[in-house]
């Protein structure tokens, strides 16, 4: 199974499926100030770029204080929002799991007036109930990675933020919804375990995951719901099922090539979901994830040396000025 979220340059759409390749506007490089803000930002891909009505198109390139995103963030409207696409891997899928620069990717997003996360993401099925084809939203996560940096914080500030529901009900809600509404067979619930890869499960790996009751299993999310909790953005997940992982006695070892054509033959359905669900998003919120940081923040604020301000600005400034 993928556990990548493929970026939108893997996927290919076959023609007369009444997507277009989106034609993005000129390249804008660094400063973000003359950038009009996008509340809601994307990560994965499976097609987004060939969605219809993305209008405004317009290539960003984001300088963060960790670094460089995994690739130019395209912004522009869809269905009357300004929104924010990020490939996770970057186009032409460059970056591992464990090589993607997740902070600069959330900080990037940040940076761009994002305030909700909805990632897409390739996942393998750890159910026989979850079926390649099928959607699930996650809410819980189990983090197996051991070699990522998954928060924004250390060298002389420390945070602990509350992670015991690690993705905005709100926006779940809303993802879940937009599936039934397309039609889509949708789980509104599930744990993902989140792998190191990049190999894919042992076979006696993925019978101890079914034991301890996980549903599906990736290399991803839960390094972006970390990072994007702290950031006080609310963050919700779309894992498209590819696969049975290894572990189903009718199916035969997943391939990457096994992966991208079950997500060539999803993403038109993913690209209408994301459509509707960003259609439906409210402007209000009514989650908690903006506060995510009101009570996490423990080092004594004359401690924090100026640097350290900076660097964080744009997550703790409303509490560290």
């Amino acid at each position: 199974m993928l556990r990548l979220g493929v970026t939108s340059a893997a996927i290919r759409i076959p023609a007369g499926k009444g997507t277009v390749a989106l034609k993005t506007g000129p390249k804008r490089t660094a400063k973000t100030s003359g950038t009009p803000p996008a509340s809601i930002a994307i990560i994965g891909g499976s097609g987004l770029y060939s969605i219809a009505g993305l209008s405004e198109a317009k290539e960003v390139r984001v300088k963060t204080p960790f670094g460089d995103p995994s690739d130019a963030i395209v912004t522009g409207l869809l269905e009357g929002k300004r929104v924010a696409f990020l490939a996770r891997h970057g186009r032409g899928h460059r970056f591992p799991p464990g090589e993607i620069n997740y902070r600069a990717n959330i900080y990037a997003l940040k940076l761009l007036g994002a305030d909700r996360i909805i990632s897409v993401s390739a996942v393998g099925s750890l159910r026989e109930e979850l079926a390649p084809g099928d959607f699930l939203v996650a809410d819980q996560f189990v983090d197996r990675t051991r070699h990522r940096v998954s928060t924004f914080f250390g060298a002389g500030l420390v945070a602990h933020v509350s992670f015991d529901k690690p993705t905005c009900p709100e926006v779940s809600r809303v993802l879940a919804d937009a599936s039934d509404l397309c039609g889509v067979k949708v789980h509104r619930k599930g744990t993902y375990i989140c792998m190191e890869g990049p190999q894919f499960s042992t076979l006696a790996e993925a019978h101890m995951h079914r034991a301890l009751g996980f549903d599906v299993i990736g290399m991803t999310n839960v390094t972006e719901a970390k990072l994007a909790r702290e950031a006080e953005l609310c963050y919700g997940v779309i894992a498209m099922i590819t696969d049975y992982d290894c572990w189903h006695p009718q199916h035969e070892s997943v391939t990457g090539a096994q992966i991208v054509a079950t997500l060539n033959q999803n993403a038109e359905k993913a690209q209408r979901v994301l459509r509707a669900a960003i259609k439906a998003v409210p402007r209000e919120h009514r989650c908690k994830c903006g506060a995510a940081l009101a009570h996490a923040l423990v080092t004594d604020p004359k401690c924090v040396s100026r640097a350290t301000r900076r660097r964080l600005a744009a997550i703790t400034g409303k509490y560290l000025p």
